[in-house]
């Protein structure tokens, strides 16, 4: 690795270092602020909110205005954003932080657009692998030491010191994208500013039916596979630590270990995944990957003990393993250069995880056409736990296999990849 991706890899690690401590435990937060999980489910439902206005708008920046800045820009608001939950009295104070969170996402476009112009064609799927291993690899311990932290200091004080450092960790790599990011295009549009402002909306949102015309018929399918992975997170993602504390009468210790575990696995395996994807296909470990996913996910409303529930999480770690650099790659094989930016604002960058164990509901993979049906499962989700908790891991299975038929239908690799 070099040049962005190394950059995008480090301040990545950084950030995925203090995620993994918080992320995984933010449901248990909020049900000790006096949530229940229909409250849970809200929560996560007004994440995605601030994407309805920003993502369009993003995507156009990201083709006009240098993106390193925007990138860095992002890290800075973020930073001050997470204190929020630090000071927390209830739970409606980080339903407030997650709603401002969803405004934020205007440096992902940037930054998948950079990435995919940084990565030749006959290396995506192999350099995203490799970028995610090392990314990852900062955070294998972080939910393990965080469940230690919250079983010594309680789950409130304790996810308040998390988010203190998150908070630093997070104006760290704001500073590291902003000094060593390079932009990948020789020319950039200035004339965008705060006098403009309603022409560079008009010319966002108008671009956007152009944008969908242009894209292939695999694009296209491949684009409903990723909504629906986040859909699966948004219902069964923020409960996945719930079930198997409250259910399962797990600790956030031994949660933390599954997790790490977890993360050493999908590490081990991520870059020879990677080339496996570049030598044999993407679509064929797509669909692959969809259907022992849904198998998976669908035993852990089956199980009990801390052994089945570790076996059900590596075997979902060996699916990401796969799947996300495979949709990853084939979304930058398949968007034309000129259009990355906004396709990117659209769909994410494709890089999607089924059965994420802390939501799964934003990050670079997110795009607008995302947030309202994100929005409305991780709405139902809470509803659905409180009634029955094993039924999110009934219907995400068979989410999975819809997604698996329209891989095998719809989505082909192209024979020449775009640049």
């Amino acid at each position: 690795m070099r040049g962005n991706v190394l950059v995008l890899s480090i301040s990545g690690a950084l950030g995925m270092f203090s995620r993994g401590m918080v992320f995984p435990y933010v449901p248990l937060y909020i049900m000790t602020l006096g949530g229940q999980p229909a409250e849970v489910g809200i929560v996560y439902a007004l994440g995605p909110l601030g994407g309805l206005l920003i993502f369009p708008i993003a995507g156009y920046l990201a083709d006009h205005l240098n993106r390193a800045k925007l990138i860095a820009a992002a890290g800075f608001a973020a930073s001050f954003i997470i204190l929020i939950n630090v000071f927390a009295q209830s739970w409606e104070w980080v339903a407030v932080s997650r709603f401002l969170w969803g405004f934020i996402v205007f440096h992902f476009p940037a930054q998948s657009a950079i990435l995919a112009d940084s990565l030749p064609p006959e290396n995506r799927g192999r350099g995203l692998a490799t970028m995610n291993t090392v990314s990852g690899s900062a955070g294998i311990l972080s939910p393990y030491v965080a469940g230690l932290a919250l079983d010594y200091y309680g789950v409130d004080f304790g996810m308040r010191i998390l988010y203190s450092v998150m908070s630093v960790a997070y104006f760290g790599t704001a500073l590291i994208n902003l000094w060593f990011i390079r932009e990948t295009r020789d020319a950039i549009d200035n004339d965008i500013s705060l006098g403009n402002a309603s022409e560079t909306l008009q010319n966002a949102y108008s671009g956007i039916p152009d944008m969908l015309r242009r894209l292939p018929r695999s694009m296209k399918g491949l684009a409903v596979i990723i909504i629906l992975a986040f859909v699966a997170n948004g219902i069964s993602g923020p409960f996945w630590v719930v079930y198997a504390k409250e259910i399962l009468d797990l600790s956030s210790s031994q949660w933390g270990l599954i997790l790490l575990i977890e993360s050493i696995v999908r590490s081990l395996i991520g870059i020879p995944a990677g080339f496996v994807v570049d030598r044999f296909g993407r679509t064929r470990f797509i669909i692959l990957s969809l259907l022992l996913g849904g198998a998976a996910i669908y035993s852990f409303g089956l199980i009990s003990g801390f052994v089945a529930v570790l076996v059900v999480r590596c075997l979902v770690a060996i699916v990401t393993a796969f799947i996300s650099p495979a949709c990853g790659a084939l979304v930058a094989d398949l968007v034309p250069r000129d259009i990355r930016g906004r396709t990117m604002a659209a769909i994410g960058r494709g890089t999607v995880r089924f059965g994420a164990a802390s939501g799964g509901t934003g990050g670079p993979g997110m795009g607008f056409l995302i947030t309202i049906p994100l929005i409305v499962a991780s709405f139902c989700g809470g509803i659905l736990f409180e009634s029955d908790p094993v039924s999110p891991w009934v219907l995400v299975p068979g989410i999975m296999t819809i997604a698996a038929f329209i891989a095998i239908f719809f989505v082909k690799d192209p024979k020449d990849a775009e640049i």
